[in-house]
């Protein structure tokens, strides 16, 4: 069961009203009643200071709770920071999720490039360790393309046979050529490639914390419901 209404308000009042939101578009999207596990994989490259200053990866992190509220009732996201390496794999729950984001970056240290393929492989670990019955939506930020695309491609394709769906999320300058592969791995052909469509990609422009709450649950669960359906039929879920 979801947590509920009553448990949001004395856990977390603050993010009442993203709950409510959420729960309007996941009954637009039909997926109420839906459990999944969700996580969060956030981009800690350099480039990426600005958005951790303007408190616009902390943003997203509330969100991303006020959604899982409604998939999973273990008031927690299992979080992945990555540049370089996998920085952090943590956790933000609803009773500390204030300021949780600058408590973690802050012990981080280094801020380094972007390999993609090693937060998924981390976000694969921990799910398949996790022994979860249920499907996982994977909300992955980023500000720019990865070193490697190529294992990041490889990640995404071999992953397709696993009940896991990848919705990349971009920070930055919409007409930046960053986001050119993103573009191409929610695109990869199935069955050529892949298995089945388990990704999407939407930008959230330079000041993603501004992205009204209504489009982002929107974006966010887009293509999530096409996936679930094709991973069905497939045979990756059950």
């Amino acid at each position: 069961m979801p947590i509920d209404l009553r448990k949001m308000e004395a856990t977390a009042p603050a993010l009442v009203s993203l709950y409510k939101s959420a729960g309007v578009s996941l009954h637009k999207h039909r997926l109420a009643g839906q459990r999944a596990a969700v996580y969060l994989v956030v981009d800690h490259s350099g480039s990426m200071k600005p958005y951790y200053k303007d408190g616009s990866v902390q943003a997203l992190a509330d969100r991303v709770l006020g959604l899982a509220a409604h998939f999973d009732d273990d008031g927690t996201v299992p979080v992945v920071f990555f540049s370089t390496e996998v920085d952090a794999v943590t956790d933000i729950g609803l009773a500390n999720h204030r300021g949780r984001v600058e408590e973690i970056a802050a012990g981080l240290g280094h801020m380094g490039r972007t390999s993609y393929h090693l937060a998924m492989d981390a976000v694969i670990d921990h799910y398949l360790d996790s022994g979860s019955a249920h499907p996982a939506l994977v909300i992955f930020q980023t500000d720019g393309g990865p070193i490697n695309k190529l294992a990041a491609e490889r990640y995404v394709c071999k992953a397709a046979g696993l009940p896991l769906f990848w919705q990349f999320v971009g920070f930055g300058n919409t007409r930046s050529n960053q986001f050119d592969f993103l573009r191409k791995l929610d695109e990869l052909a199935v069955p050529e490639k892949r298995l089945v469509d388990n990704a999407g990609y939407f930008h959230a422009g330079e000041n993603p914390s501004e992205v009204p709450e209504a489009d982002l649950y929107d974006r966010l669960l887009g293509e999530f419901p096409a996936w679930l359906t094709a991973a069905r039929a497939q045979g990756v879920l059950r």
